[in-house]
């Protein structure tokens, strides 16, 4: 009961109206995000954690760069411990330039037992567009052990993955998405036509006649002429203007943690919901039979099981309309039952068309 009235008090929590939010809360630029960096690499300086021989890409690629660097040597003599082939990755922001540090992630490729202690050897690191944006070199740090022998080891956390702070420089920039443009596309981090409505009038309220709708998930926004110049500055107050975001009814569920989480806009019908459960117990008793001492019997053993069923009476219970969540909220609880129950409850409620939103199960 406890973990019921907790739940039910996080739910009443969220029937409090929502505040408005930034545009730069829920909406970006089109062109303004992310790219992601890839690279391949080797991690020397470990202490015979690296690579199996069984592995032969990390062989092939350390003698590779020793002949970039002018030592020939001959690729069956070549039987190192203490290198690994690993992949580096890495997030490239929009706007970064030239110098910029970037944060990478390095990650074992083979068969290394941990990577902890290693160096990462000068790595390139390319785009979507196999382009080199940037370059990683650097002590990796995974936080993490692992130590074993013959018959015990010992492993803290995950050694086969670490990352490099400030580990990446750019060499390459990105090309300004808002250089000489009048008209910029604004998306939604969620499709909602209301909510592009209401963008746009914030927007325009602003600026006349500078946003109009294209569809759900997006807002084309004209520069004002005296912003033509100065495209950062119209952006920045773009952003700091406050929205309110329309949300659709929705319930989450886990049935794997008993998680249910409601939307400020559920809203429930009047339904008659009956829930109880029926427990069955079984239990094996043998009973041996033993024959009379110096007889030709045999000893049996007698199966003897004891069955037991008990189902809980429970009656109909009427849950009225719900007009707001804290409704929803005590209207399931008036059926005492736990989270798990509640799920199955709701499950039963949308298949009877009284669940006023849509039932999200992850």
């Amino acid at each position: 009961m406890k973990t019921i009235l907790a739940v039910c008090a996080v739910l009443i929590g969220l029937a409090l109206p929502a505040g408005a939010a930034r545009i730069k809360d829920i909406a970006a630029f089109d062109g303004v995000r992310d790219n992601q960096l890839a690279g391949y690499g080797l991690v020397v300086g470990l202490n015979g954690s690296g690579d199996s021989d069984q592995t032969k890409f990390p062989v092939q690629s350390l003698v590779n760069m020793l002949e970039r660097m002018g030592v020939t040597i001959n690729r069956g003599d070549v039987k190192v411990k203490n290198v690994a082939a690993v992949m580096v990755t890495a997030t490239l922001p929009p706007f970064a330039k030239q110098g910029t540090k970037l944060d990478v992630t390095v990650s074992s490729m083979g068969d290394a037992k941990t990577i902890a202690g290693g160096t990462l050897v000068m790595t390139p690191l390319k785009g979507a567009d196999n382009q080199v944006y940037a370059v990683a070199q650097g002590s990796v740090l995974t936080n993490s052990f692992a130590f074993g022998g013959a018959g015990a080891s010992a492993t803290k956390n995950h050694p086969t993955a670490g990352r490099i702070s400030n580990g990446a420089l750019v060499e390459r920039e990105l090309p300004n998405v808002l250089a000489g443009k009048s008209t910029l596309r604004l998306n939604l981090a969620q499709e909602d036509f209301t909510t592009a409505s209401r963008v746009a009038a914030a927007i325009n309220k602003q600026f006349s006649g500078s946003a109009a709708t294209s569809d759900a998930a997006s807002v084309m926004v004209q520069i004002p002429k005296e912003f033509s110049n100065r495209p950062v500055d119209f952006i920045a107050q773009v952003e700091n203007l406050d929205v309110v975001q329309d949300v659709p009814a929705r319930v989450v569920v886990n049935e794997r943690t008993g998680t249910i989480v409601m939307g400020e806009a559920v809203r429930i019908a009047p339904v008659a919901v009956s829930h109880g459960n029926l427990a069955l117990t079984i239990k094996e008793t043998p009973k041996v039979s033993q024959p009379a001492p110096l007889s030709t019997g045999v000893t049996t053993v007698v199966p003897r099981t004891d069955l037991k069923v008990k189902e809980e009476q429970k009656r109909l219970s009427l849950l009225p309309a719900g007009n707001t969540i804290g409704d929803v909220v005590r209207g399931l609880n008036m059926l005492g039952v736990t989270p798990r129950d509640l799920i199955s409850i709701l499950q039963a409620i949308k298949a009877a068309g009284a669940l006023q939103a849509e039932l999200v199960i992850i």
